[in-house]
């Protein structure tokens, strides 16, 4: 008896040590993610009253026309984007990247929200649904993500980039990259949307890694360890201007074939399952983890994606109609006005290109296109 009660007690100490809360640096970075997701998702809707504002007296943004850029009230918005970005920045710096990437979601929301409430676009029974479904996802993954790894310097984190297995997920991805790129894209591209949003996606994860190391190395420098002098920080730089650089190039090339109400959740879906895949293999975020806690988690993610789904297979349905009824309409016609979609979020590349940011707030390469709408 005495010895089952022991038994008991220890699985009880192992439990309590697994969980011990939220690190400081975990808080700061779910503040600088919560804040980036509402200020990326407030942009959509500031920059798209500025749109209808000059639209209202001169050209529209969705016919090609740049009144835009004298209208005050779109510079605002695009601050405010600037804002948002730099605080995802930031935040990848103090916290895993299981944490941060996944609430990126939540501007998605915000964004449908603040569109019902200030623009009285309507958002549908199962729009709300899907809010709610990403906000319990959201709270789940924040209670259960690791603690972020204590790093004294980006050495540091360029040995963890520099092991075996992470090396050979960054050539696998390289890989598959470049067969994409110079075999599958030029046959397929125009016709699977999956292999723009691979490349995307692939990319991504790689750029998330190099942002985080990146970030780190900052934060260290401000705090007083000048990290500046190492080559492993600018190696870092280097590697996030390529990836995101081609990110800009692919995703801009998806979201002028494709249309964004299906590019959106198909990127966020593929970028964030491959940007939790690699901080995993290179951060070792598992291991500092209990097995109830990882499956709490991939049900929490699970749960996003399911809300994000059905936030935007809804968010043309008017309250009454059946489905069959409202997909009769054409976003891209209707929505070219100001060139937003109902969440204020763009939904063509003309809406895309005009601030250079896409949806998940990476800045889109402008590119002009032939194509009629």
């Amino acid at each position: 008896m005495a010895a089952a009660v022991t038994e008991v007690s220890a699985v009880v100490a192992t439990t309590s040590d697994s969980y011990k809360g939220m690190s400081s640096d975990n808080i700061k970075g779910l503040i600088m993610a919560l804040s980036s997701s509402c200020f990326i998702g407030a942009s959509f809707i500031v920059k798209k009253k500025g749109l209808k504002k000059a639209g209202a007296s001169g050209v529209r943004a969705g016919v090609g026309g740049y009144s835009y850029l004298y209208e005050p009230l779109w510079w605002i918005g695009m601050i405010t984007m600037i804002v948002g970005e730099i605080a995802n920045f930031a935040a990848y710096a103090f916290a895993p990247a299981i944490l941060v990437t996944p609430l990126g979601a939540l501007s998605i929301i915000i964004s449908a929200v603040l569109a019902h409430i200030i623009l009285r676009e309507r958002l549908h029974v199962f729009g709300i649904l899907g809010c709610a479904l990403c906000v319990v996802g959201s709270i789940t993954i924040v209670l259960h993500a690791p603690q972020e790894r204590e790093i004294e310097s980006v050495r540091e984190v360029w040995e963890l980039a520099t092991e075996p297995a992470f090396l050979f997920y960054a050539a696998l991805v390289i890989a598959i990259v470049v067969i994409l790129i110079f075999h599958y894209i030029p046959q397929y591209g125009q016709t699977h949307i999956l292999f723009y949003i691979g490349v995307c996606s692939l990319v991504g994860s790689l750029s998330v890694m190099s942002v985080k190391g990146l970030g780190i190395a900052l934060k260290l420098t401000l705090s007083g360890m000048n990290q500046l002098i190492y080559p492993q920080t600018w190696a870092f730089a280097m590697v996030v201007i390529v990836c995101v650089l081609t990110q800009m190039n692919y995703l801009n090339m998806a979201l002028d074939t494709f249309n964004t109400a299906v590019v959106s959740p198909i990127y966020y879906v593929m970028f964030t399952s491959l940007t939790i895949l690699a901080s995993v293999i290179m951060f070792k975020d598992w291991d500092r983890q209990s097995p109830t806690q990882i499956v709490t988690e991939m049900c929490g993610f699970v749960t996003i994606l399911s809300g994000t789904f059905l936030l935007h297979r809804t968010k043309d349905m008017v309250d009454g109609l059946p489905p069959s009824m409202c997909t009769t309409r054409l976003p891209k016609h209707a929505d070219e006005e100001d060139g937003f979609g109902q969440e204020g979020i763009p939904l063509k590349k003309h809406a895309d290109e005009e601030d250079g940011f896409g949806q998940e707030g990476i800045p889109l390469r402008r590119q002009e296109s032939s194509r009629t709408p």
